[in-house]
């Protein structure tokens, strides 16, 4: 039976266009976004994991800054020991030198002296961003982030590595500070006085000495050089395992956004064969429409005379 006043065909026709037009829909802005998935309607699990995921990795690049800032630190601490080691070793020469009786001990004292006004220079030099690894009170610290955690119970954290300053003859400082953060002379590994010589490796004068005082004044440069070796070593360590974390961080950050591209990113030969098909559905849709339309207008012709 036909009717003038409800067409079920135009209707089913009318339902089947809304249904292809709303899938086109979804399908353009996949598309045009890349998105599988851009809001929480699209599919909130996914949604949610991938959005937390995305807030993690952020939190990782900002770790991954803090690492480069660390190892900056890290960095121009142990080139100002290096730098150190070298020119303590120059002073164990000088006092090598002075062990033959005939040598002038002023003038080896004078070049002495040079280097040691070296020493001070690069321990205050050995500044970066306000932080002075190599020149600090006994028992300060210092420390560098090194990791961002997000525990199972979705709790979140951020790690760090600390450096214990020891201002001693054996600890981790070429020299200490003052509560005002000015050079101390008189502590740490060049400037704690050696009971045996009288003097430290930076207050050291060799001029009136005999060849046994500086035999002994050349165990304790040797005894300096020790510690600074073992503080470049501690330096060295905290400087390899930023790098590794910063590796590691890096690899992780890939590895996240890798996953959460998984959860919601567009596959776009899918999505574009998709299209397609979508597009020349909507036109039979349109056509059949047309037809379920048109259908009424036959009826007009039983009322012609």
């Amino acid at each position: 039976m036909t009717s003038i006043i409800t067409n079920n065909s135009a209707m089913a026709a009318l339902q089947t266009l809304r249904g292809i037009s709303s899938n086109l829909q979804g399908t353009q802005a996949a598309v045009s976004s890349g998105l599988r998935i851009s809001k929480a309607s699209d599919n909130a699990a996914y949604w949610s994991i991938a959005t937390s995921m995305k807030s993690d990795n952020g939190a990782i690049g900002a770790v991954s800054d803090a690492l480069g800032l660390g190892a900056a630190k890290v960095d121009t601490a142990s080139t100002a020991v290096t730098s150190s080691i070298d020119i303590v070793g120059q002073i164990k020469n000088k006092l090598a030198t002075a062990m033959e009786g005939s040598v002038d001990k002023k003038a080896v004292q004078e070049e002495i002296g040079q280097l040691q006004q070296q020493l001070q220079s690069v321990a205050q030099s050995a500044s970066f961003n306000g932080e002075n690894w190599v020149m600090a009170k006994n028992g300060g610290s210092a420390s560098v982030v090194s990791s961002f955690i997000r525990g199972t119970n979705g709790t979140v954290s951020v790690s760090t590595t600390s450096y214990k300053f020891d201002s001693s003859s054996v600890g981790n400082v070429l020299f200490g500070a003052t509560a005002s953060g000015t050079l101390d002379t008189a502590s740490g590994i060049l400037g704690t006085k050696n009971t045996t010589v009288g003097a430290s490796v930076f207050s050291l004068d060799i001029s009136k000495m005999t060849s046994g005082q500086i035999s002994s004044a050349l165990n304790m440069v040797q005894t300096a050089l020790n510690s600074m070796t073992s503080m470049g070593s501690k330096l060295g360590s905290i400087s390899s395992r930023i790098d590794l974390q910063t590796s590691f961080a890096s690899s992780l950050s890939d590895s996240i956004q890798s996953g959460v591209g998984k959860l919601v990113d567009a596959n776009m030969e899918q999505e574009s064969s998709k299209l397609s098909a979508l597009q020349t559905q909507q036109q039979l849709a349109v056509q059949s429409l047309s037809i379920a339309n048109s259908s009424t207008q036959s009826i007009l012709s039983l009322f012609r005379g």
